[in-house]
């Protein structure tokens, strides 16, 4: 019997897996960690604290499961997406990373769009410059802190300086390399083209590989400080979004998947790349070698349901803490009792901005409605219906493109909520559907490090071996019809709101600069 590791260099903290070749879940371990907000809108982290948390989390999970390390096959890593790490010639880190929701490079996306031209970005890259890729990052540096930037050798992504600690590699995969902008996705290799118009070095850019390929080896001093086999084989992973794909199965035409994070995801396999004209979804390489996904991104998903907890919700963390309950689980009763559509109350979850399908950094989260009747419940769930919303809209652009959306599978924390699943189904008008695997992002990943080491012989056989449905969920007609009635109010309040939210923008702006 083969193990299999899979290591998620999350956005709250690295969680790492061990499953059996059968996908039995053996054990498993979360090793959090800071993010730092030093100016509005901004959001960095330390590398080194996702290199602590990764020794402790593969220490923790060799600790519990017994397992003789020698007889681990793999270890396949993911993680937050279009974060900027920069090295110097040394493989040290210059400065903390900047992470996939900073809103700071507004300016230098459009610097971009402008320096190449909007159309001839698109063909190249298949996606727009949008301040949270990486790009822009570099962009900034540049701009911003020159005497950073001339150190500069090296820009990996998170979970490939991961990687670079573990194997001594500077390599990424397809789908995270994807998310730079810097990427010809349709070719699945670097855009020189790109590189050298925005005048970054092609030597920065990591090697690239697909995502189940070995790209590297344990080391012996990795090993010593783990307690891993030296030279255990690391696979290229993949980005969050397509590792956890793999974890729910996304890997034939008609299956889409929705995940509730921090930030919620619309996703959809695709057998050629799929461009939106006007670039609102994302066109990625997917972690099945060959292939591509689209996907349309809600930045505050599962955020904006923490926001709601931690200033709205102090009565029931402190139930919760009396109680041993969970307080998400008490506020999702809560929004249970509240009627379909909340009596006119609806909820902009633009707490970080937005990516899809409007792109605005400057877009603020907003309720809209609000009466004397309305209680704290129809608030609560107010921000359930609004994530739900901002997601389906995602989905209608799925099906401007004629992908087709035969099965919807929900994964992720906001996933494991009945209520909030039956929201889903009611605003998608969809099946929703669950499977065995709760943690899909990591393991994802532990799968592709079974392709690549020769326990599967394929990503779709991987996912066939291992993962199962378990529960469905239709949608209500009437909830459909109350929801179908609210959706196109939901869809004009972003455009009525969108010069005020460009009035506060400027003025944060200027208390910025003062």
């Amino acid at each position: 019997m083969a193990y299999l590791l899979g290591m998620d260099v999350g956005t709250t903290g690295v969680k790492t897996l061990l499953i059996e070749e059968d996908g039995r879940l053996v054990a498993s371990a979360v090793e959090e960690y800071p993010m730092y907000t030093p100016r509005p809108l901004w959001a960095e982290q330390d590398p080194n604290d996702w290199w602590q948390a990764a020794i402790r989390s593969v220490q923790r999970v060799l600790r519990q499961s017994g397992v003789e390390a020698r007889a681990i096959a793999g270890l396949g890593l993911t993680g937050q997406m279009h974060g900027m790490v920069m090295l110097d010639a040394k493989g040290q880190v210059l400065r903390p990373c900047i992470m996939w929701n900073d809103q700071r490079t507004a300016a230098q996306c459009e610097w971009i769009m402008n320096t190449i031209g909007r159309e001839r970005f698109l063909e190249l890259t298949l996606n727009p410059a949008l301040p949270g890729f990486t790009a822009p990052k570099i962009i900034w540096t540049r701009e911003n802190e020159p005497e950073i930037y001339a150190q500069a050798a090296k820009v990996l992504l998170p979970k490939d300086y991961i990687r670079y600690k573990l194997t001594g590699a500077y390599a990424t995969e397809v789908s995270d390399a994807s998310g730079t902008a810097l990427f010809d996705v349709a070719n699945r290799r670097w855009s020189q083209e790109v590189l050298d118009e925005l005048g970054i070095p092609l030597d920065w850019m990591p090697t690239c590989y697909e995502s189940p390929q070995v790209t590297g080896h344990i080391t012996a001093e990795v090993a010593n400080l783990t307690g891993l086999p030296a030279g255990l084989p690391v696979v290229g992973g993949a980005g969050d979004q397509a590792a956890s794909a793999i974890g729910t199965g996304i890997v034939e035409p008609g299956l889409v998947s929705v995940t509730m994070g921090t930030s919620g995801v619309v996703f959809a396999y695709t057998e050629e790349p799929s461009r939106d004209p006007q670039g609102r979804l994302h066109t990625f390489c997917h972690a099945v070698p060959g292939k591509w996904h689209v996907m349309g991104v809600t930045l505050a998903a599962g955020g904006s349901f923490r926001w709601f907890r931690d200033t709205l919700g102090l009565c029931e963390r402190e139930i919760a803490r009396l109680s041993g309950v969970d307080a998400y689980d008490i506020l999702t009763a809560e929004a249970g009792q509240a009627p379909v559509g909340c009596e006119g109350l609806l909820f902009l979850p633009y707490l970080s901005g937005e990516r899809t399908p409007y792109a605005d950094p400057n877009a603020r989260g907003t309720f809209v409605g609000l009466t004397l009747r309305h209680t704290k419940r129809h608030l609560v769930r107010a921000v359930l219906e609004g994530v739900a919303y901002s997601l389906r809209d995602g989905l209608e652009l799925f099906r401007d493109l004629a992908i087709p959306i035969n099965q919807v599978r929900a994964v992720g924390g906001g996933a494991r909520s009945q209520v909030w699943r039956q929201i889903l189904a009611d605003v998608f008008g969809t099946e929703i559907v669950t499977t065995n695997v709760a943690d899909s992002t990591a393991y994802g990943a532990a799968l592709l490090s079974g392709v690549g080491s020769g326990v599967y012989p394929s990503v779709s056989e991987a996912c066939a071996a291992t993962i199962r449905l378990i529960d469905r969920i239709e949608p209500q007609p009437a909830h459909e019809a109350i929801y179908n009635e609210l959706y196109p109010i939901y869809r004009s309040l972003y455009h009525s709101l969108k010069p005020a939210f460009e009035a506060i923008a400027a003025i944060e702006q200027e208390e910025d600069l003062s």
